[in-house]
């Protein structure tokens, strides 16, 4: 007989085991579907003894949006770390390219980390902002690295007030020195690179209106960045 496995090691297993059963019942049923009493079913269990690992379905949900958030920014640091840290422009095409890759690749998982709110559901903020915002923090220091090294061109567009102080916040947040203008440049990449994304895997544009969506969305996410370097 196998020895068996500590308590910690037998709960974390366990753990695991209900957050794949998640992930399939996200595909299957979409995250306001999301059931512990399904799930508890799929494991052959009474509900009671889920119950004991998570509480909730709020509770699962939350960790399945840490685990969605922190699987696609390790996705997007790899792709990062495998250009040359002089080529900026190159490592934000490749954090774009391996953002939209991995939902693509799982749209369930995309839907619930970006797709509309789950009714009743409101994602604890001290749990989920810091996974949530990696790969904006990957954004942020590469246009930091980019402006700081002469590469960017000089923009000089006008913004409303308002959005001068919610730039100030982010600089914040994310402890940089990006002037306004090239901050709000950044966010317009970003608004590109979940605009495209999302409009593909929720099938925005229509049942094969595009043969070739990976070059599409290269295609635009490329543009937006020539807006921002220098030639």
């Amino acid at each position: 007989m196998a020895p068996k496995g500590t308590r910690a090691e037998n709960r974390a297993a366990m753990e695991s085991e209900i957050r794949r059963l998640g992930r399939e019942h996200l595909s299957t049923h979409g995250a306001a579907g999301l059931s512990l009493r399904a799930i508890a079913r799929d494991l052959g269990v009474v509900s009671s003894a889920v119950y004991r690992y998570v509480p909730s379905r709020d509770d699962l949900l939350t960790a399945l949006l840490v685990e969605g958030y922190t699987d696609l920014a390790d996705a997007v640091d790899a792709a990062v770390a495998d250009v040359v840290a002089a080529d900026r422009r190159a490592r934000l095409l490749a954090a774009a390219e391996a953002l939209r890759a991995w939902a693509v690749a799982d749209p369930a998982r995309w839907a619930l980390l970006y797709g509309s709110p789950v009714p009743g559901y409101a994602a604890p903020a001290e749990v989920t902002v810091e996974p949530g915002t990696r790969v904006i923090g990957v954004l942020i220091a590469e246009l930091g690295a980019a402006h700081r090294t002469g590469l960017l061109r000089e923009v000089r567009d006008a913004l409303p007030p308002a959005t001068l102080g919610d730039l100030d916040a982010i600089r914040t947040e994310f402890g940089s020195d990006l002037p306004d203008a090239v901050l709000a440049a950044g966010i317009t990449v970003w608004a590109v690179v979940i605009g495209g994304t999302s409009l593909e895997v929720f099938g925005q544009y229509g049942s094969g209106t595009f043969t070739d969506p990976a070059g599409l969305f290269r295609a635009q996410v490329d543009g937006v960045l020539g807006l921002i370097f220098a030639a």
